[in-house]
């Protein structure tokens, strides 16, 4: 580690934090209704769909609407992807995807999950990646906010029977927010050397005069949305390690900005819309915290180097370099994969297959806690809001007082449902993982031996399951097997989470906002951040230490050891 690299990670950061700030407070414009630049074209397609945005929804009708958008979406792609080879902007004529890579796909991206199991530039049509997968970048993303905002209303007043309108939120998302954003990164992109083409296929001859194919295509702007909507897929089978896509530390340190800045955002929102910003400062306190923590971890596990390089006569100052960039650098690596993991985004920049043992962990680690530090866009803050409420839970236990966030009571019921929330996770990952690692035809697809393929194994599923998207490497994932099962730990991971919580958000609207008082345990100081980040790190953590244990843990100690797998 270096003081050029703590600068550059430093900076990144305090440029993100920043840009958040005047950007929470402008979701939250948005949110109100407030923002209406586009109003002419927001009132189009409400017309033409048939929307009356003033019209409240329930928690019910909410979920209902955003699941409909949702499998919507998920027959359109399907479709696509299936039926790709006789569509047009198909200049290297692929064919169709086969049903369980398209079923695999469609769900990932509506998901929010973008995993990839296909590489873009030998799969994908150019209509596939625009029409189907960044279009899905969007309304996935949109989603996630969306039902970011409804928990928020919950907070923000007592005696609530509508949660706002799920067709509005998305409109007004999408419009003010998203594609906005996307322009201009997209835009800046482009200026910093990504493609954006429809053209073929380069044809290169090399300087031993072998013929190259260079894939070519509109990369820039779904680069763009992919890393502002933290879905993290990429155009090209390697991601933002890829020249086109990750042309340079600059080009690595936006697209860091861009993963990390809306959910930051989003914290604040949530304080400007229950009233009260500085709740909004405590939850980025504590995704910020982690997101350092885990930057450090990566990094000084990286830059300590293997001890089989050193052993060999490598210089450890080098630290571990396979695998990696040398155009990024240790810190930029290291910020990437903490920020990436901890955002529910899949984009990589390195492969972790390569790294150390520990340095592994971290990132596998950071998506079991809930994908909340800072979580994707919409999604990390109302999992972190369902963390919050237990942590109040057991604040109340502890002094003997019902508890209480925001003026509203945390009874049995939300305490249930948050549980059943936060249960979805490990339910999912561990479940899938145990089955695969026994079934021959699921084994068949793990390259390496010993601890390091249980942690491949381990970290498809929690990936999966978490909404991330990124993959350890090793693994083969396009078989019938993986491709299902992970498609349907996807789902799981997204709508089997999302409704209890929205449930909650009903029956805390419902209730009646209480005013403070001399009892009330204050939810906006040190205290209750080191508290909520210590509900994070037991009940979204150590659940899963038994497998870890057997998986990179062991592998650090057979390494020491002078043993590799």
């Amino acid at each position: 580690m270096t003081a050029t690299g703590w600068a550059q990670i430093a900076l990144v950061l305090a440029v993100t934090v920043a840009a958040a700030i005047p950007l929470g407070r402008y979701i939250a414009a948005v949110a109100a209704g407030r923002v209406t630049f586009l109003a002419r074209i927001e009132r189009t397609i409400y017309a033409i769909a048939g929307i009356d945005p003033a019209k409240g929804m329930g928690w019910r009708g909410y979920t209902l609407a955003m699941l409909a958008a949702n499998a919507a979406g998920f027959a359109v792609l399907y479709a696509l992807l299936r039926l790709q080879g006789m569509l047009p902007f198909n200049p290297q004529g692929f064919d169709g995807l086969t049903p369980w890579l398209a079923f695999n796909t469609a769900v990932s991206f509506v998901t929010n999950t973008n995993w990839q199991a296909y590489s873009g530039e030998a799969a994908m049509s150019y209509l596939s990646q625009m029409a189907g997968l960044t279009v899905q970048n969007f309304l996935s993303a949109a989603t996630g906010i969306s039902l970011a905002l409804a928990f928020c209303r919950a907070f923000a007043a007592g005696g609530l029977k509508e949660l706002g309108n799920f067709w509005a939120d998305f409109t007004r998302i999408t419009l003010y927010l998203l594609l906005p954003l996307a322009i201009v990164v997209g835009f800046a992109f482009v200026a910093i050397g990504m493609p954006q083409t429809l053209a073929p296929y380069a044809e290169a001859t090399t300087l031993e005069g072998a013929q190259q194919t260079i894939a070519l295509g509109p990369v820039a702007f779904q680069v763009a949305i992919k890393h502002l909507g933290t879905n993290g897929g990429g155009f090209f089978g390697v991601n933002s390690a890829h020249p086109f896509e990750g042309p340079s530390a600059l080009a690595t340190a936006l697209q860091i900005w861009s993963h990390q800045v809306i959910p930051f955002a989003l914290a604040l929102t949530f304080g400007h819309m229950v009233g009260q910003v500085r709740q909004g400062r405590a939850l980025l306190a504590v995704m910020l915290g982690y997101v350092l923590i885990a930057t450090a971890l990566v990094y000084a596990a990286e830059a300590g180097g293997n001890p089989l390089h050193i052993a060999a006569g490598l210089d450890p100052a080098q630290g571990n370099m396979e695998g990696k960039e040398v155009r990024f650098g240790q810190a930029l690596v290291a910020l990437f994969t903490a920020t990436t993991t901890g955002a529910s985004n899949g984009a990589v920049n390195a492969m972790f297959d390569s790294f150390t043992p520990l340095g592994g962990a971290v990132p596998l680690f950071l998506i079991q806690l809930g994908e909340v530090l800072p979580g994707g866009v919409g999604s990390g803050l109302y999992g972190i809001l369902v963390f919050a409420l237990l942590a109040v839970f057991v604040a109340g236990l502890m002094v003997g007082r019902t508890p209480e966030y925001l003026g509203k009571k945390v009874q049995a019921k939300e305490v249930k449902l948050a549980m059943l929330a936060v249960l979805v996770l490990p339910a999912t990952i561990l479940g899938f993982t145990a089955v695969s690692l026994v079934l021959p035809a699921a084994v068949a697809s793990i390259p390496s031996a010993g601890p390091h393929g249980l942690t491949e194994m381990l970290y498809a599923f929690t990936s999966a399951a978490g909404n991330n998207g990124s993959a350890f490497g090793g693994l083969t994932a396009d078989t019938p097997w993986l491709d299902t099962t992970l498609g349907i730990a996807m789902l799981l991971g997204r709508f089997a989470y999302v409704v209890p919580v929205m449930a909650i958000a009903g029956s805390l609207a419902a209730k009646p906002k209480l005013a403070d008082s001399a009892g009330t345990f204050p939810t906006h100081g040190p205290l209750f951040a080191g508290l909520l980040a210590g509900v994070i790190l037991i009940l979204g953590g150590l659940q899963f230490m038994p497998a870890l244990a057997l998986g990179p843990l062991a592998e650090h100690f057979v390494l020491a050891a002078g043993r590799i797998f």
